[in-house]
C-alpha cells in the first residue's frame, strides 16, 4: 500500500524536488499508471516519461487531480517528457516538433538533450540552435530542462553548454540522461550552479538513489532530482 505524503515519516520537502522517472525501454502501461499514482500520493514535482506515455500520464493525473479549492489538497504533479533522447543526435527541427507534440498531449516540462557531438566539435552555434528551437517550440506552455550529458564533457565544455542554455532562455540545465557513461556528480552540480546563477534551475540525474545523497546534491545547488527511486528515498 502506498504511504501518503502527509505521513510523519515522509520527507515532503525532498519529494517536492523529485522528478519521478521511468525511462526504461520495457516500461508497461500499468507501470506508468503506478508512477503517476505514486507521484500524486507523494507530491513529487513531476513524472518523467518517454513521449509515448505523455497522454496516458496526463489522463491519469487529471483523473487524480483534486478539484480546485479542495481544502488541504495539493496540485497534481506535472508531466515531463524527454526530447532528442538519449544522444541528442536528432535534427533541431525534429526536437522542436517533438516538443510541440508533447505539449499538445499534456506535457508541461521538456527534458531535451543537446547535440553532444556538436559541442565536442566546438560548434556552439549549432548547440544554441537546438536549445533555442526547443525553447521556442515550448513557448510559455513548457519549461525546458537541457541535458548536457556531463560525463562526455570537459569542464570548459560544461561551462559553454550552460551559458548557451542561459542565453537561449532555458529554465534548467541537467547533468545527465542516466544512459551515458556516468551520472550526476556534486562537482558538476556546483559548476553548473556557478555558471547559471540563481535564475536558472539545475537538475541532477543519474545514480541518485537514496535520501542522504539527494540532499547532498540539493545542498550543492540542485533544484530538482531526477530518479526512479523517489518513493524509497523520501521515506525517513
Amino acid at each position: 500500500m502506498t504511504k501518503q505524503a502527509n505521513s510523519p515519516n515522509f520527507d515532503i520537502d525532498l519529494a517536492g524536488k523529485i522528478d519521478h522517472t521511468i525511462l526504461k525501454p520495457d516500461a508497461s502501461a500499468s507501470q506508468i499508471r503506478q508512477l503517476c499514482e505514486e507521484a500524486q500520493s507523494y507530491r513529487f514535482a513531476s513524472v518523467c516519461v518517454h513521449p509515448i506515455w505523455v497522454s496516458l500520464c496526463a489522463k491519469t493525473l487529471e483523473i487524480n487531480q483534486p478539484k480546485t479549492g479542495s481544502a488541504g489538497k495539493s496540485p497534481s504533479p506535472l508531466v515531463c517528457t524527454v526530447v532528442g533522447f538519449p544522444h541528442g543526435a536528432q535534427l533541431a527541427e525534429t526536437k522542436a516538433r517533438e516538443t510541440e507534440l508533447a505539449i499538445g498531449q499534456g506535457a508541461s516540462e521538456i527534458d531535451m538533450v543537446i547535440p553532444i557531438s556538436a559541442l565536442k566539435d566546438g560548434d556552439l552555434d549549432l548547440v544554441a540552435k537546438h536549445v533555442s528551437a526547443v525553447v521556442k517550440a515550448a513557448g510559455t506552455a513548457g519549461l525546458v530542462k537541457v541535458i548536457i550529458e556531463n560525463c562526455y564533457l570537459s569542464d570548459s565544455e560544461k561551462r559553454q553548454a550552460c551559458q548557451i542554455c542561459v542565453d537561449a532562455g532555458a529554465g534548467y540545465v541537467k547533468t545527465s540522461t542516466g544512459f551515458g557513461s556516468g551520472g550526476a556528480t556534486l562537482e558538476d552540480v556546483r559548476l553548473m550552479r556557478e555558471v547559471v546563477g540563481e535564475t536558472v534551475g539545475v537538475k541532477a540525474a543519474g545514480g541518485i538513489r537514496d535520501r542522504e545523497t539527494a540532499w547532498k546534491f540539493i545542498d550543492a545547488g540542485a533544484s530538482r532530482i531526477g530518479t526512479s527511486s523517489g518513493v524509497a528515498m523520501t521515506k525517513v
